[in-house]
């Protein structure tokens, strides 16, 4: 039986890849925190609906690595409409509400691990 933590981020995934605008925007918080080559920030569910239809990005997990209840690393393999072959990437996720409200897009597992374990007890000590 899957968790409320990956019954999230996999709908997140679903939606994403399937280029489901209103879905994608139903399968984040608000604001959800994003994290990615081109910057980072809270963003509305509306604004992430229109990221997932400009980018054409398909994220497929290859690996999930649990940090805590509400955060998850997962390794992906990242492919855009021009992309040849898929580049090996990692998001942090965290989850809240049955939303994902934060996805912090990094360039391989071990950079997000070591976030996410930042953001783990950074939460512990509020």
């Amino acid at each position: 039986m899957e968790s409320a933590l990956e019954a999230a981020i996999n709908e997140w995934h679903a939606s994403v890849n399937d280029g489901a605008l209103e879905r994608s925007a139903r399968a984040v918080g608000d604001p959800v925190v994003v994290l990615g080559p081109k910057g980072a920030g809270p963003i509305t569910p509306e604004q992430f609906a229109e990221w997932v239809d400009r980018s054409g990005i398909k994220l497929i997990p290859r690996s999930w690595h649990p940090v805590s209840e509400r955060l998850m690393v997962v390794e992906e393999d990242a492919t855009w409409p021009e992309s040849e072959a898929p580049t090996r990437v990692a998001t942090v996720f965290r989850v809240a509400e049955e939303k994902v409200t934060a996805a912090l897009r990094l360039p391989d597992v071990k950079s997000a691990l070591e976030l996410a374990y930042i953001c783990r007890e950074m939460a512990a000590t509020e």
